[in-house]
């Protein structure tokens, strides 16, 4: 696919948000340009997390997105992505965690808002379903043995 055709399935999607037809009309910008443009200045800022807007951006990357998402979620009759959303807020509470009691890490870590960022969207899309993974992948043999230490069964929590 060219990049051409990219841009104009951007462009298209686009079309659908009454601000991007605005911003378009102004400035005589294609909105797919406008859009790229305000991407890469967002991945510009929390790459070089000038002033801590790094922070700031990668915060609101991991918030705001799959907060989004998860509201989504919980409409939904399904429970198939309940289980990628709640994975996803565990592992975004682990990184806060671990970002309040070891601020050394910031230091120690060159970019680190910008891969925390990255890290998150791919956490936390639906398209990715990164939580998933890591939780098929890595937390959900340590949940099997914590409840099972701890003598409650594993779908105990869950309501209908």
């Amino acid at each position: 696919m060219s990049v051409n055709a990219y841009l104009s399935e951007i462009d298209k999607a686009l079309s659908k948000f009454q601000y991007a037809r605005i911003a378009e009309a102004r400035t005589g910008i294609p909105k797919a340009y406008i859009a790229l443009g305000f991407a890469g200045i967002y991945i510009l800022m929390t790459f070089l997390n000038i002033g801590g807007v790094g922070a700031l951006l990668a915060n609101f990357a991991g918030l705001v997105v799959p907060g989004y998402f998860s509201l989504i979620a919980l409409e939904s009759p399904s429970d198939k992505d309940d289980k990628q959303f709640l994975t996803y807020w565990v592992i975004y509470a682990g990184f806060t965690v671990i970002e309040f009691w070891s601020r050394a890490i910031l230091y120690w870590i060159p970019f680190y808002w910008f891969f925390k960022a990255i890290l998150l969207l791919w956490l936390g899309l639906p398209q990715t379903a990164g939580a998933k993974f890591v939780y098929n992948s890595f937390l959900q043999p340590y949940a099997k043995k914590l409840h099972q230490y701890a003598g409650a069964p594993v779908d105990a929590g869950k309501s209908e």
